[in-house]
């Protein structure tokens, strides 16, 4: 089969169109004919070397894709082959072929084209996550969502939203209106303002019950500082550097504050089965009515797939860079 290969590890011209093994559908896995899969950070962070895939897992980019059934594995029940299905990958999604278990895959929302379900999944379940399953988010509590117009902060600021949350970004200011389109009731420039003390005047000193963030050392401290009594900071990233100085922890305990930190990529199938089917049971709903959407900035062809990285690397995206397969 095609797939995007990295001839070494390096920048977006690394990557090329060439051949690789066809995959096969193990035991209660599914072959799937690729249609779409998007970029995310993960990809980047591999084709540069520092970010390997989980032993065993395929090492072409692409931690999600949508599709069509082609074949079935052993002990397969739930689909058959043309049915339309979209789902997380621990790796492999730009190839034409990715297998996927069978309860990992899920079908493309109603209404939804393969290259909008191609959208979905790696955010989505990442912001779940996050909101649903880490934070315990609350109706009626305040989020601070880092990266507002990011593939998953667009993710966040709608699931907050329909989680009666009341969502707060950061964003460089030409992406603060599609933030507020989405439900942030509050948007913050990072690149001129201090979120700190924004969130603090438009909280009127309160702060935020929860903060997800991708930045890591840089905005650790101001995290702890904006986050309310009880608070919970969810890092999912460290984008801008590990490192934090001059720590003041006090606040952790002053505050009683919970801080967690989670990977989507290297949890066990049987996480990634769970939060995927509570996702489906939640979001897919929602999807159908509306009220949840992909949110696509650009749709290029695969083999424009080193023009799509330098797009993203440029930090010109408003929500996900989608790859045509094929």
């Amino acid at each position: 089969m095609h797939a995007i290969l990295i001839e070494s590890f390096g920048g977006p011209d690394q990557l090329h169109l060439g051949e690789w093994p066809k995959p096969h559908p193990g035991p209660h896995e599914i072959l799937v004919k690729v249609e779409a899969t998007a970029l995310n950070r993960a990809d980047i962070l591999q084709r540069e070397g520092k970010y390997p895939p989980p032993e065993g897992e395929s090492p072409i980019l692409g931690l999600e894709m949508a599709g069509v059934v082609e074949s079935t594995g052993q002990g397969v029940t739930k689909w058959k082959p043309g049915d339309a299905v979209c789902g997380l990958l621990a790796g492999g999604g730009y190839a034409e072929y990715a297998v996927i278990h069978q309860d990992v895959a899920l079908p493309v929302p109603e209404g939804l084209s393969a290259i909008e379900a191609a959208a979905i999944p790696e955010v989505f379940l990442t912001a779940f996550q996050a909101l649903r399953w880490l934070a315990g988010l609350q109706e009626g509590e305040r989020v601070l969502i880092h990266a507002g117009a990011s593939g998953v902060g667009t993710a966040a600021i709608q699931l907050a939203r329909v989680m009666g949350a009341h969502p707060i970004v950061t964003a460089s200011a030409p992406k603060h209106p599609i933030c507020i389109e989405l439900g942030a009731v509050h948007a913050i420039d990072y690149k001129n303002q201090d979120f700190e003390a924004d969130v603090m005047e438009y909280t009127h000193q309160h702060g935020v019950d929860v903060v997800v963030d991708f930045i890591g050392g840089p905005y650790f401290q101001r995290n702890l500082n904006v986050l309310a009594t009880e608070g919970r900071l969810v890092m999912l990233a460290f984008l801008g550097d590990v490192r934090a100085e001059k720590l003041n922890l006090g606040p952790i305990l002053r505050k009683r504050l919970q801080i967690l930190g989670s990977t989507l990529r290297a949890r066990s199938l049987d996480y990634k089965i769970r939060l995927s089917q509570d996702l489906y049971r939640y979001g897919w709903p929602l999807f159908a009515q509306g009220k949840l959407r992909p949110v696509i900035d650009t749709v290029y062809d695969w083999r424009e797939a080193p023009k799509a990285h330098r797009y993203m690397e440029a930090d010109r995206n408003q929500g996900k860079v989608v790859l045509k397969v094929g």
